[in-house]
């Protein structure tokens, strides 16, 4: 089992470095490529109205580049806080309904006496110094199953 999270984890860093590698390598391209288009257009403008005005076109495509880009990258950025927002909200309102079921279902089994009976008797019988680190197992126990069973509840969802 380890040896196959071993060789994903490698598939995956090999894909990773290939992608990454292959971006670069585009974004070096349009960059050049950017840079001689720019490049053309100033000399172009140059020739037919002068340096001026060729200097002003210039600024005023990147102006309009720059401001277009930060502009997604606000929009992405309230998007992804939006999208916290949500699941926050949404993690809220499953952590007060489990709450909620949890603390009925505990004063139901609590409210009945044939339960409290019984465990009386397990008290009596096991001892209360035993009975402790049992609890503490169980409780550790109980922990760990409650967050894989939240963990399989989020995974289809995403």
């Amino acid at each position: 089992m380890l040896q196959r999270m071993v060789d994903d984890f490698q598939r995956r860093a090999g894909i990773a470095v290939r992608l990454t590698t292959l971006v670069s390598a585009v974004a070096v391209s349009l960059f050049i490529a950017i840079g001689f288009l720019a490049a053309a257009a100033f000399i172009f403008v140059l020739q037919r109205e002068g340096a001026v005005a060729a200097c002003l076109a210039g600024g005023a495509v990147f102006l309009v580049v720059a401001v277009t880009a930060a502009g997604c990258y606000i929009a992405k950025k309230n998007q992804e806080k939006r999208r916290l927002e949500l699941a926050a909200r949404e993690a809220a309102q499953a952590a007060k309904d489990a709450t909620h079921s949890a603390k009925s279902a505990a004063s139901t089994i609590l409210s009945d006496p044939a339960t409290l009976a019984i465990g009386l008797q397990v008290v009596r019988m096991v001892g209360i110094r035993r009975l402790i680190p049992l609890l503490a197992i169980g409780g550790v126990a109980f922990g760990v199953f409650a967050s894989q069973r939240n963990r399989s509840d989020a995974a289809p969802g995403e």
